[in-house]
């Protein structure tokens, strides 16, 4: 009886090991590209936020927008407020924006209907 729980106990290790492993080795494997969440600061009509891809994979920082809405400010600014970059795209585009030193920051995205997006992220390396 006792050798029958011990024996189920280890088949299911057994299941689990595997599973536990190639996820640790997921995490490891993966690049440092990071997802940045945008969220809404002002939006007066129907939110386009989820429109805009962006993220952090080392001092590249890459916004992405899937559709065409317009004209897009894109602001980089310290967390404390000190601009980093600023300039002003087409959509639909992809650009890459290379930031030298580490710390917090802010991104923003201003459309030409007024309404305006952001994301937090950091530099690290």
């Amino acid at each position: 009886m006792r050798y029958r729980k011990i024996k189920k106990i280890f088949l299911l290790l057994g299941l689990m090991i595997p599973i536990i492993l190639c996820d640790a080795n997921e995490a490891f494997l993966s690049d440092e590209h990071s997802h940045i969440q945008i969220k809404e600061a002002h939006v007066q009509g129907v939110p386009k936020g989820s429109t805009i891809q962006a993220s952090i994979n080392g001092h590249t920082f890459t916004a992405d927008f899937s559709v065409n809405i317009g004209q897009v400010v894109l602001e980089i600014t310290t967390s404390v407020g000190a601009s980093v970059e600023s300039l002003s795209v087409l959509t639909p585009n992809s650009l890459q924006i290379n930031i030298s030193n580490t710390g917090n920051y802010v991104v923003t995205f201003t459309l030409s209907n007024g309404d305006v997006y952001y994301g937090e992220f950091t530099v690290t390396n």
